[in-house]
């Protein structure tokens, strides 16, 4: 009996060793590459903002945070690493003046976002303060990681 195990044991033995193990994309020696028709991961400015902005009620909350990404994408559109030409900064302000103009806001809250925005059409040295007073006027309606994504739109701009 004993005789008949062993050539089971072996052949078991063998067939334990013919596995291939299991291979990790780790431990390659080149990194994965995404394929020639594969979309790269889109970035998404001020994710929180607009967030807030689809979670808030209909009417004032909501309009605010929609005015504020609006006014925070030209902002950061302003920005060295960004800058736009100048014209189309122009452009867009005068466009974005329209739609705050249409828009349901607190008095409160338009004058400082309208500030902002016509700020970002020429010289930007108005950008900073009226950055500010925006962050000010629209602090109650904002939430803490729209309120962070503003505060770092704001220190990006300063330096």
């Amino acid at each position: 009996m004993r005789a008949s195990r062993a050539p089971q044991m072996v052949l078991a033995e063998a067939m334990d060793s013919l596995q291939i193990g299991r291979v990790t994309g780790s431990q390659g020696s080149f990194a994965p590459t995404a394929p020639p028709y594969g979309l790269t991961t889109p970035a998404f400015r001020f994710r929180a903002l607009a967030t807030l902005a689809g979670r808030a009620p209909l009417g004032g909350p909501r309009e605010v945070a929609l005015a504020t990404y609006l006014v925070a994408r030209l902002v950061d559109d302003c920005l060295p690493q960004r800058e736009i030409a100048t014209a189309s900064r122009v452009e867009r302000s005068a466009a974005a003046r329209g739609w705050l103009g249409s828009v349901a806001l607190p008095a409160a809250v338009r004058a400082p976002l309208t500030k902002l925005a016509d700020a970002t059409a020429g010289d930007l040295v108005g950008v900073t303060p009226a950055l500010a007073n925006m962050l000010t006027a629209v602090d109650a309606y904002l939430d803490a990681a729209a309120r962070l994504e503003l505060d770092r739109l704001a220190r990006a701009f300063a330096k």
